[in-house]
């Protein structure tokens, strides 16, 4: 049967689920959400459910995207409706907040050009703020913005990221981050922006987790990019709690470069 491929934008709260992917008897994003498509299309739909980055059990989204394939009779019932439907169907701490047609050559996971997070820590004496405690970390000692960003400004570049990354065999830990910088907001708390074509598991919260004893003085700010030079996961880097972190944007090429950035990407990750 013909089927059109739709691009989804989702937002979560990722206090109270697993992470992202389908897993028995855990509560997921991806869980609540074919759970909801599946009541409008019939459970027994295949989707071809595929994420632009799986985050892990804590981590939160606001611009996440996925795409799924439906029958194209279905979506024609659909068409006008999905998204206030999915909304009465998903509960509140996840939302689906576009569909979006796009050519069967999207790839939500492979045509991505780069992935773009933040992380939120409050240094003051009396940590986060109770509206703001579950996407961000009260650290307990005073941060300086500056040698943060002079420590980050050496982890900038392709480099194999191994020191800061959980290995998964035959994967490669070679990555190209374009992005990593800090700032103060005016309410105070310590932001961080990470941008890279991809990450491996843990790398955000692990350059984090480097990068804030720099931030506190333990630390030199040299430190963080003399472990590039290591082959493997590095025992000295402590990762960073994970309710901190958001993926805020995932970039993608022009409608006819989807395929091409998807063949290109394949080919990286092998």
């Amino acid at each position: 049967m013909e089927s059109i491929r739709l691009r989804l934008d989702v937002s979560y709260d990722g206090a109270d689920f697993s992470g992202w992917a389908v897993q028995p008897g855990q509560r997921t994003v991806a869980g609540v959400l074919v759970e909801a498509l599946g009541r409008l299309v019939g459970a027994e739909t295949p989707l071809g459910l595929t994420v632009a980055g799986r985050t892990d059990a804590g981590v939160h989204a606001s611009g996440q995207v996925c795409h799924i394939d439906l029958p194209v009779p279905a979506w024609e019932g659909l068409e006008s409706s999905l998204l206030r439907r999915l909304a009465a169907l998903m509960p509140p701490d996840a939302r689906v907040t576009a569909v979006t047609p796009v050519p069967p050559t999207f790839d939500a996971r492979f045509s991505a050009t780069f992935r773009r997070y933040e992380y939120r820590v409050a240094d003051t004496v009396w940590g986060p703020e109770p509206l703001r405690r579950h996407d961000t970390v009260g650290w307990v000692r005073p941060l300086d913005v500056d040698r943060l960003n002079v420590a980050s400004s050496g982890l900038t570049g392709e480099h194999d990221y191994a020191a800061y990354c959980k290995r998964k065999e035959h994967a490669t830990t070679i990555r190209a981050i374009t992005r990593l910088d800090w700032r103060r907001d005016p309410d105070g708390v310590v932001v961080a922006t990470v941008q890279a074509d991809a990450f491996c598991q843990s790398m955000v919260r692990s350059l984090v987790g480097a990068l804030l004893t720099v931030g506190d003085g333990r630390r030199d700010p040299g430190w963080p990019s003399t472990l590039l030079a290591l082959p493997e996961r590095s025992s000295s880097v402590t990762v960073a709690p994970a309710r901190g972190l958001t993926l805020i944007a995932v970039g993608y090429p022009d409608e006819n470069d989807y395929a091409a950035r998807a063949e290109a990407t394949r080919r990286l990750r092998a």
